[in-house]
């Protein structure tokens, strides 16, 4: 068993919203089980817990935040290359930069390698597990899968399904398309801390047939999970409306095909309308709020008010690399930004939302492992949970730790953090009880 002191912060995973807790001088108690995976035994006050576990090493961390690892509910690892390349919109900038680069994933070496980069920065940053998008190409999948097995982190991923309106390079073959799914499914779902997510890229690239196999798929696995793109983009929905006219909506592409139910998300749902939202509810769908990609693209701004009325799961996501950055105090603060600026789907301004930090900081954890499924897996540090967290330095930078210090309660100095923080505040990362980024050495017994 390992102990750590600091403060802590959590949530309660069975909540439906965003229940915090926290503790100023708290104790976190961790050990392995018969499949080599820590988990929390216990949380709390230190001076109610230590005397539990008189022998057991404490690390000492106090004057620091210990947090569970973030959740990042949608990222195109392909995209770590092009970060921040400039382009006109959606569509151009996929056609310009993503489908270009995402050719070259052809290439095992190159998948590799690019895989590393990715797992070790999203890591850097404090994400301990997500769910993403590799490219068209098997090799891919393989690539990431085989790196995040290597580093114990639980992660999620899925080859791309593309069989039309896509380039030489990208676009695959249906039959075969399903084919690798199905045998990269048999190859990594559930192995260790891994899970494979059905791909289409989104409702246009697919065929009718490609999309009735990915259906037929996940009617064959349920345990696995679904991801796709939804009403990001104007010029995407008119698309998509040309393409199929028969059905309600772009959202009821995805349902007519089998692909509407637990453990789909799907990124953006910025057009989305009332009965959309209804349908994602009565499903457990869920939207992996994207808000860097969002702003840097001009697609729109997420309707935070809407989705909480209409009882929509969600959670936040970095979109790298339409997403600015890996981290999740950048994602945080711009979804404080979208939140407060909404504008209807017709386009007419209205009231935005004030999202508290707590609320904030559980849509990047235990809000996003309930998207998942995977809520008291991860995204939580309560008892029985995976040992993924975070320590988190308030004194990283001296307008943090100068803001911080002045803190007036809880919830201010929780929204100075992130606010100001970066990834300089992100002193150590724990995977699964391991240190997986580590600049502290204090272990104090006592």
């Amino acid at each position: 068993m390992r102990a750590w002191r600091a403060s802590l912060l959590w949530f309660d995973p069975d909540a439906d919203h965003p229940d915090l807790r926290f503790e100023r001088d708290g104790l976190l108690v961790a050990a392995p089980g018969a499949d080599g995976v820590w988990r929390v035994q216990a949380i709390g006050a230190f001076e109610a817990l230590r005397p539990r576990w008189p022998q057991v090493p404490v690390q000492d961390e106090r004057g620091r935040l210990i947090a569970p690892g973030f959740i990042d509910l949608h990222v195109h690892y392909p995209q770590t290359d092009i970060i921040g390349a400039p382009a006109d919109g959606l569509l151009p900038w996929l056609e310009r930069y993503t489908f270009p680069h995402e050719s070259r994933f052809a290439d095992p070496a190159h998948a590799e390698a690019v895989a590393a980069f990715f797992l070790d920065e999203m890591r850097r940053h404090g994400v301990t597990t997500a769910l993403t998008f590799a490219t068209s190409h098997p090799a891919s999948v393989d690539a990431l899968l085989r790196q995040a097995q290597a580093r114990g982190l639980r992660w999620i991923a899925g080859k791309v399904l593309q069989d039309r309106h896509s380039p030489d390079g990208v676009r695959d073959e249906t039959e075969t398309s399903l084919a690798d799914t199905e045998a990269l499914i048999a190859r990594w779902h559930g192995q260790g801390r891994l899970g494979y997510a059905i791909t289409p890229r989104f409702a246009p690239s697919c065929s009718d047939a490609q999309l009735r196999g990915a259906g037929e798929l996940a009617a064959r696995h349920p345990d696995v999970w679904i991801q796709s793109h939804v009403a990001e983009n104007v010029d995407e929905v008119r698309w998509v409306r040309e393409l199929y006219p028969h059905d309600r909506s772009y959202l009821a592409v995805y349902e007519r095909f089998g692909l509407l139910r637990r453990r789909a998300v799907y990124a953006h749902g910025i057009y989305l309308d009332d009965a959309d939202r209804a349908r994602l509810a009565d499903s457990g769908a869920a939207i992996a709020v994207s808000p860097t990609s969002n702003l840097f693209l001009g697609s729109g701004f997420f309707d935070y008010g809407a989705a909480r009325a209409a009882g929509v799961t969600l959670g936040l996501a970095s979109d790298v690399g339409g997403g600015m950055s890996f981290s999740p105090f950048a994602t945080m603060r711009a979804a404080y930004t979208v939140g407060r600026a909404a504008v209807r789907g017709d386009g007419a301004a209205k009231l935005g939302v004030s999202l508290a930090p707590e609320d904030l900081w559980w849509q990047h954890t235990a809000g996003a492992a309930r998207a998942l499924g995977l809520q008291g897996v991860v995204g939580s540090l309560a008892p029985g949970s995976e040992a993924d967290f975070v320590v988190l330095d308030p004194q990283a930078t001296p307008l943090l730790a100068r803001r911080t210090a002045q803190a007036a309660s809880l919830a201010e100095w929780l929204f100075a953090f992130i606010m100001l923080a970066d990834e300089r505040a992100v002193r150590d990362v724990h995977v699964a009880g391991a240190p997986a980024l580590q600049h502290s050495s204090n272990v104090d017994a006592a």
